[in-house]
């Protein structure tokens, strides 16, 4: 076998090589650590001056930004787009 056909093999897809265990090991390993370097950064921003509020508002952006994430990991934004174009076409 040269090794032309084995890369237009690899690349065929033939032997189940994909992306599903980079995206696997992705969500396994880096989103939990940007969760924590994003939970230290708030602590350490806000919690140092007492400044509650502006920790709270950046909270808030955290969680809609893991909001949308989450719909595109799950798949489920399809789902979403559907319900709300169902609102404006009955």
């Amino acid at each position: 076998m040269t090794t032309m056909t084995a890369f237009e093999t690899l690349a065929a897809g033939e032997n189940g090589i994909g992306t599903g265990s980079v995206r696997t090991w992705l969500l396994d390993n880096i989103i939990p650590l940007v969760l924590l370097a994003v939970a230290l950064l708030l602590l350490w921003l806000g919690g140092g001056k007492g400044d509650n509020a502006g920790v709270m508002r950046r909270l808030a952006g955290v969680v809609i930004a893991l909001a949308i994430i989450g719909l595109a990991v799950s798949g489920a934004g399809v789902n979403v787009g559907q319900w709300i174009a169902g609102l404006f076409t009955g």
